[in-house]
């Protein structure tokens, strides 16, 4: 027998009444990570999922994984009901997001929007019409938009009503990066990030590059020098740094479904020793639920944190004189995607950052 989703009506364990969520992409990986998370959270209540190319149907025709609850069906965008709506996941393609928002924002002030795509994280316009190939369509809004790494801006976080979550490969390298950037104990302007993902990282779209003949029983490197998160990366190291620098990054595809591990060699500064780092992260995320820093010796690995919204990260002298290797491990579709997002949608409704999110890693 199918659960059957919370009514308007039905209220939190508390007494609140439950917060109305849309998800826009509700077919894609992300989107579905989303729904799936967001049935675990006591505070929502799905009332819209949209998804263009499946609208009419049921979400459990498109993922028969989230067949075992009642969910609304699958609508356009066009006859979402946004007034049934107090918070939306964005989980559209990169370039579809900002006039969706303009437009939506414009007629609902009040709904918070959550964006999983990269449409609002680059600060400068310029710089995402450069990587992004056209003219950013919401200039205004992009002004307000905050960053939504959590670990690094709560509390600008707590009171936007835009977010732009970031990437993957950002999430996992500037968790590890940041806080020994700002305490100067690396060379900002000599960072090498070696970073592999799980196939669930290119979409759900036919290519043939992600297909099981191509994908599997290999590794891939991909859009070598010129991968959109790069800038991204680059955005928060500079504001780390004080000043503008230049990352290495270089992303490959691992067959498996999900997980990503980066890899980042680091030149010391200032006399710092590879524990001096650790010690600088150990010190960052020690109040952080999510973001774990293992004891000397301990590998990072995707497996430890499957499913999971926790990053683990190691630190390790390398054989090079005065350099240091920096792993750091997360589940793209859930640290790196929806569990971020939802990371982020407790902060901006006052709730318990970690509502929702404390499943353990899946294993094996």
């Amino acid at each position: 027998m199918l659960q059957t989703a919370p009514s308007a009506s039905v209220k939190t364990q508390s007494g609140e009444p439950k917060i109305r969520v849309g998800v826009l992409g509700a077919s894609g990986y992300t989107g579905a990570d989303l729904v799936r998370l967001a049935l675990g959270h006591p505070a929502m209540e799905i009332t819209v999922l949209t998804a263009n190319s499946h609208a009419g149907k049921p979400m459990a025709d498109v993922f028969p994984h989230l067949g075992f609850v009642d969910l609304p069906g699958l609508t356009t965008i066009d006859d979402a009901d946004w007034s049934s709506v107090d918070a939306v996941f964005c989980g559209l393609p990169h370039g579809t997001t900002q006039e969706i928002t303009k437009k939506v924002l414009a007629e609902h002030p009040k709904i918070k929007f959550i964006d999983m795509s990269a449409d609002f994280r680059l600060d400068n316009a310029e710089t995402y019409k450069t990587w992004y190939g056209h003219e950013h369509q919401a200039r205004d809004l992009q002004k307000e938009a905050v960053y939504g790494l959590t670990e690094h801006y709560r509390e600008a976080i707590r009171s936007t009503r835009l977010v732009a979550c970031p990437g993957c490969y950002p999430t996992a390298s500037l968790l590890a990066l940041l806080p020994i950037v700002k305490s100067g104990q690396v060379d900002a302007s000599d960072i090498v990030i070696d970073a592999k993902s799980g196939v669930s990282g290119a979409g759900r779209s036919l290519k043939q590059n992600v297909l099981f003949t191509e994908a599997g029983e290999g590794m891939s490197p991909y859009s070598v020098a010129k991968h959109r998160h790069a800038p991204e990366i680059e955005q928060e190291v500079s504001k780390a740094a004080g000043a503008d620098v230049l990352v290495n990054f270089t992303p490959h595809l691992i067959p498996m479904s999900r997980g990503e591990l980066c890899t980042s060699y680091v030149r010391l500064a200032g006399g710092a020793t590879a524990d001096d780092l650790r010690k600088t992260l150990v010190d960052a995320y020690r109040d952080e639920t999510f973001v774990h820093v293992g004891k000397p010796g301990v590998l990072p690995q995707t497996q430890n944190v499957r499913g999971s919204n926790y990053v683990q990260i190691g630190v390790f002298a390398d054989r090079i004189p005065g350099r240091a290797i920096v792993i750091s491990v997360l589940d793209n579709l859930v640290k790196g995607s929806a569990g971020q997002a939802i990371q982020n949608f407790n902060l901006m409704f006052g709730i318990e950052e970690t509502t929702g999110l404390m499943q353990q890693p899946m294993f094996p």
